[in-house]
Parts: C-alpha cells; structure tokens; sequence
C-alpha cells in the first residue's frame, strides 16, 4: 500500500474528478424523460434508516483499496482502465435512460438528519439504475479478495471486505438512495466487468514484478 502512494493517491482523486464531471452533467441535463423507479417489497419493508449514512459514503474510501494494493504501476492503470470502462457503461446508462428514485415518505424529512443536507447537493437521487454506487462497490470487492488472496492475507481480512460490500450495498436501500432493482442492476453491471477484468493472470505480490 505505500509503494507509490502519492501517485496512486493523485491518481484515484483524478479519476472521481473527472467521473463526477460526467455523473453531474447527466444528472442536470438528462436528454429523455427522468423515469422513477418502481418499489418493490424489499423497498417498502426497509425503512428510511439514517443512521446508514457513514456507511454509505465509506465508499469514497473503499474504492481506494484495490488501486491501492496494486504492486505496480502498469497493473494499476490496466484496473483503472477496467473502472472506467464500468463507469462509462453505466453513464450510458443514465444517458440513453434516466432514472430516479422515488421520494421519501410522506412526513420524512432527510435534511434534518446530520450530512443529508449535504449529500443531496454532491449525490442527488437521480442517475438511479444502474446503481454505480452498488455497481463500485462490488467490483472493488472482487478485486480486493482477489489481491488480498494473492498475497496470503488472514482469512478474516476477506471475510471483512465482504462484510464492507455488504454494508455498503444494503446503506444505498436503507438512506433511500437508491432501489432494490437498481442496487441488483448494478451488482449485475459489476459482475460483468469483474468478470472480464479477471481474464488474466493475478497481480504479482509485490512492487518488483511488473514496473
């Protein structure tokens, strides 16, 4: 994790940069009708829980994991390549069919809740299916259990990125960010790029291989 971390820490800010840029963009000026998503059981037997909120953004920190455990430069840039191809899908997405949640309950006010005020200005409840929220997560996920297995972590560190996704996923349902179908959309998004992204060998354990 400290081998080159000033580069990799520039590297990941640049690219949510430029993400955001995008994701914003799509959210402000959708070209089609904004279509709500529909709720289903699971929506209408989780409720508003905002205590979720810090696991929700932990992403902006989880995300970091993968890119960060790369021993090389070369093998970071070919999972940076793999990100931005799941980010781009997804953006299409939120081009060709703009979605958003539905509004919360009659009588629920978020903004009264310490940080939601905030989060509706950086992360607004449109751009909704795919979930790229849910969609990150996942695919930071495989990737990290695939690092950590490579280099021969305990057993718990595994089970505790699984655990991390989990939260994460089920926060995006529980502070209403998002749907029960966009969260499954978008872990079917991740899976398709985690996929194809593990085609080829496993990175190296360490910074010599691969410079």
């Amino acid at each position: 994790m400290r081998w080159r971390l000033p580069a990799k820490a520039l590297g990941i800010s640049a690219f949510m940069w430029v993400f955001f840029i995008a994701y914003f963009h799509l959210l402000r000026h959708p070209v089609r009708p904004v279509l709500t998503m529909p709720l289903t059981a699971l929506d209408r037997a989780i409720p508003f829980q905002p205590g979720w909120l810090a696991a929700y953004v932990s992403l902006w920190l989880y995300v970091g994991i993968a890119p960060g455990l790369m021993p090389s430069l070369r093998q970071a840039l070919v999972y940076g390549a793999w990100m931005g191809a799941l980010c781009l899908a997804g953006l299409a997405c939120f081009y060709l069919w703009p979605t958003a949640v539905p509004p919360l309950p009659a009588g629920t006010d978020a903004g009264r809740h310490a940080g939601f005020a905030l989060l509706q200005g950086v992360d607004a409840a449109g751009n909704a299916c795919p979930s790229l929220h849910v969609a990150c997560a996942a695919f930071t996920a495989v990737w990290v259990d695939r690092l950590l297995g490579a280099i021969g972590t305990p057993r718990w560190l595994r089970m505790l990125n699984g655990l991390w996704l989990a939260l994460i996923v089920y926060s995006t349902l529980a502070i209403k960010q998002h749907v029960a179908l966009d969260a499954l959309a978008g872990l079917a998004l991740a899976a398709v790029f985690a996929l194809a992204s593990l085609r080829g060998p496993a990175p190296a354990a360490g910074p010599r291989a691969g410079r």
